[in-house]
């Protein structure tokens, strides 16, 4: 049904535009107004897309949260594993330590630098053989020789001093 107010606008649109013409309106009876097709949808359209634009936001809220809580959850886990991996060191550092000990005593006229040296050689040929069995590359160039395995001890034990004084 159609308001008053339009009823009356509409009435005065018309009675000016037929005064000039020696007619006078008196009264318009208006009962509803049925707009263009191309009007119809148009407003359906809007009217269609507002009521979507809640459930898009409410939406975009949701994954905004789960994106989060999965952010907290990777961070949690990173947490974690840097607590298992700093363990897992400690271990090793420890079980060195237990290795050298024994190995020295047992071994008369060996020092720690002897048993560092050796456990340094054999991590040395672990880390080849890890390389050998899981590389995809078809050549990796490394210097291989009784020299060369010295050198990486000293470039380690030189790195872990620069590391120590810098402490």
């Amino acid at each position: 049904m159609l308001s008053t107010s339009s009823a009356t606008q509409i009435q005065a649109d018309v009675f000016d535009g037929y005064v000039c013409y020696g007619y006078v309106i008196v009264q318009t009876l208006i009962v509803d107004i049925e707009p263009d097709e191309h009007v119809k949808r148009a407003m359906n359209d809007i009217n269609a897309a507002a009521r979507l634009r809640v459930p898009a936001n409410e939406k975009a809220e949701a994954e905004k949260i789960l994106q989060i809580k999965r952010a907290g959850g990777e961070a949690e886990a990173k947490y974690l594993s840097g607590l298992g991996i700093a363990r897992q060191r400690q271990a090793i550092v420890d079980g060195l330590r237990e290795s050298v000990l024994g190995f020295s005593e047992n071994v008369p006229g060996t020092t720690a630098k002897d048993v560092m040296d050796m456990v340094l050689v054999t991590q040395y040929f672990d880390t080849m053989k890890k390389i050998g069995a899981a590389s995809k590359s078809s050549a990796i160039f490394f210097p291989h020789g009784p020299g060369d395995i010295r050198d990486v001890a000293t470039q380690i034990q030189d790195g872990l001093l620069q590391a120590s004084s810098h402490q």
